[in-house]
Formats: C-alpha cells, structure tokens, sequence
C-alpha cells in the first residue's frame, strides 16, 4: 500500500510517501500565502530539492507537492496513491482511535476546532483539498487526543463543578499523542520489551513541550490538558500557572480576554524569561558567554526553570505509576539538548536512573535513536527522534485493513 500523509499547519503543510511503512519521500510546502513561501523533497535517491514557488492556499500547497511526488519519480500518478492519513489535532471524546473520514468525521473536526482553533481548521483544509484533488480516495484522520483517550477519569476530570463537564466537556485531553506513541513502542522495540509490560515516561520537548505516563502501552496521565497551554514551560507558553495569576493580571492591567489568551499563548515561556528569543537554542548560545550579563542571567534562569519542570514532572508520573522502567527524550529540544538531559537526569538517581555522560554527548545513530543510560541504571533511558508521519501511515494502513 503507497500512503501519502499530510500534516497541515495554519501556513505549511508538511507530508510523507509511504510504501507499506517504508518512506519513500518526505518534505514541506511552507510560508503558504506569503512571497517567500517554497515547496520542498527530500529522498534517499534524489537529496533534497527546494522550489521557491507562490503558493496561494492549501489546496494550491497540497497540488504542488503531488507534483513534486510525481517529478521525483516517487509514483508515476496520483492513481498510485492507495490512501491519504492525515494528523488531526482534536478529536474530543469522540474518537479513541483514528477514523476513515467520513461526513461524521468531517462535523466532528469542525465541532472540536472551538477547543482547537489553531490547529483543527488548517487540518480539515488539508482533507478538504484531498478530497477535491484525489476525489474517491479513502482518507484517515489521525487524532492526537486519541491515544490519551484511555486516561482514567479520576486523572482526566479538573476539581470544578462537574456541570462544566457535562456540559462542555472540559476535561484534561493531553495532546502529542501520536508521537508519544510513537516514541514508546520504539523504545520497547529497541530495549526487546513487552510495551504492555513495562513503565514508561515519555518526554515530547520542543515548541510544544509535554510528558505522557504509559503503563501497559497505555497513556495513564499527561501534561497537557484541556489545551495545550497547560503543563511544561514552553517556547512561548506559560505552562502550568496559579488560575488566580491571569485574573489578577487582567484585573490590574485591565486587559481583554483575547489579550490574556495572546500573553498566555504567545508571549510567556522560554520568551517571557528570555526576553530577546523563544528559542531553546539562545539560552545554551547565551549561558557560557562572559559577555552582556543580562543575557547570560536570563538564559541561566530559562534554563534552570524549564529542566526544573520537566524533572519535576517526570518524578510525579514516576510516583503515578509506581516507578518507571524507561524515559525517552524526543522532539527538537529533547532529541538536542544534552545538557539539558544531563540536568534533569542528575537528580533522578533515587529512582535508579543513571546517565552515561559520553554518550548522552553523542548524536542519534543512523537508526535515529541512542541508549544513555549506564550499563547498570535500573532505568533505561532513550533518545528517539520522533516520526509522526510514520506512524500516521501505519495507523492509516490499519485502519483500512480493518474496514476490508
């Protein structure tokens, strides 16, 4: 089966061709709408290869990137392309597992962009061009939510009147769940593990930061929540915050509820405390220069708040679980970052966790993941980079497999 996946953005839209789980080809259409916006491939055979092209829309992004598919060589014609998996962002309590898209499908997406309005409505005009473009195609939503959806109610319901729930449905979701996913069973396959036999934490750290408990293959808790605002100090959210800290600020400042969801969402993290950039790679730029100690104040305090969190987190799901067997570090920050490992590492040692200082300072293998644990940690502990688009075409490929 040839599966392309799509996963659209509100100005890219990022794909990959499958063959029966073996990429053939991946890339992005990115800057959609804007002057600079390109189109881009990257295969074994060919490297990669970047059009600078105008592209108007997502339909105009999706068209140019089966144009790119087909040029490349990857399949002669779109009607080599068996099916289209698609990442969803939201899939509410509707969806415990991915769905073949129907018109069900399609109101339900709609329905959940309220809690999702960044993310849903680029998705959905990723299927809708889909559909116009390869019409008759069977197309797959993959949700994110949907691996959090075995949580347990006691984990998932907030400590407010439970009306709010019946009637709104406001409950922790948790999100990245495709990738923690992911990143999970990758690291029983790798340790030779029965994953529903084993404790696992897995820590997705990047612009979006979160950490999912997983015993038995299960996702038991996870930061993020009904949003994902809550939980981690991110890139350039706050995380978790006393509830009475926006009121007091809206309160004093006299701000609108759109400019408290901008500060919250858009101007707090890694920024707020950085000052000058929301990127996790300025604070290592900035912590061993001698120069602007400001800076250098700033990137140490950034970096001591986040590794904080990140720790503290991973000890409490530890706590959940009643210990844990396996952490895995993944995303741009965890995949990166070795001494951001090292630092929250170093003060795990009551649960048995011991880092291998050399080779948590070495880079993925080609098979994109690394072991730096100790030969002797009671824990393992992983570096795997994330491959969502992967796993997306073999949840597509079940799915359908499943219908036949």
């Amino acid at each position: 089966m040839i599966t392309l996946v799509i996963n659209a953005g509100s100005s890219t839209v990022k794909y990959a061709l499958f063959r029966n789980n073996r990429q053939l080809c991946r890339g992005i259409a990115d800057r959609i709408g804007f002057s600079d916006s390109f189109v881009g491939i990257s295969s074994k055979e060919d490297g990669e290869k970047k059009l600078k092209t105008k592209i108007l829309n997502h339909e105009d992004a999706i068209s140019k990137i089966l144009e790119l598919i087909i040029d490349s060589g990857c399949v002669k014609g779109l009607r080599q392309i068996d099916a289209i998996g698609h990442r969803v962002v939201h899939g509410g309590e509707l969806f415990k597992e991915s769905a073949l898209i129907d018109n069900r499908v399609i109101s339900a997406i709609k329905k959940y962009a309220e809690l999702a309005p960044l993310h849903n409505p680029p998705n959905l005009y990723g299927i809708e061009a889909c559909m116009k473009l390869m019409p008759g195609k069977k197309q797959v939503a993959v949700f994110d939510t949907s691996f959090h959806q075995t949580i347990p109610k006691e984990h998932y319901l907030y400590p407010i009147p439970l009306k709010f729930y019946e009637r709104y449905k406001i409950r922790r979701y948790g999100f990245h769940g495709i990738s923690h996913n992911y990143v999970a069973e990758e690291a029983a396959r790798i340790l030779k593990k029965d994953i529903k036999k084993i404790r696992v934490i897995t820590c997705h750290l990047g612009g979006g930061a979160s950490i999912t408990a997983i015993k038995n293959g299960k996702s038991i808790d996870t930061s993020m929540g009904f949003t994902p605002l809550e939980g981690l100090m991110m890139c350039t959210r706050a995380g978790d915050l006393d509830a009475g800290v926006p009121l007091y600020i809206m309160s004093k400042e006299k701000l609108s509820l759109q400019h408290m969801d901008d500060l919250l969402n858009k101007e707090s993290g890694i920024k707020a405390i950085l000052g000058f950039s929301s990127d996790f790679r300025d604070i290592l730029k900035n912590l061993g220069k001698k120069a602007n100690n400001e800076k250098k104040a700033n990137a140490k305090l950034a970096f001591e708040m986040f590794v904080h969190r990140v720790r503290k987190y991973i000890g409490a799901y530890a706590a959940v679980m009643n210990g844990v067997d396996v952490i895995v570090f993944t995303a741009g920050i965890g995949e990166n970052s070795c001494l951001m490992r090292e630092k929250v590492l170093e003060n795990l040692e009551f649960l048995g966790v011991k880092i291998d200082k050399k080779a948590n300072r070495k880079k993925t293998n080609r098979k994109n993941c690394a072991i730096i644990s100790a030969k002797d940690s009671k824990v393992k502990v992983l570096i795997i980079k994330t491959d969502e688009e992967l796993k997306i075409a073999a949840e597509t490929e079940r799915i359908l497999n499943k219908k036949n």
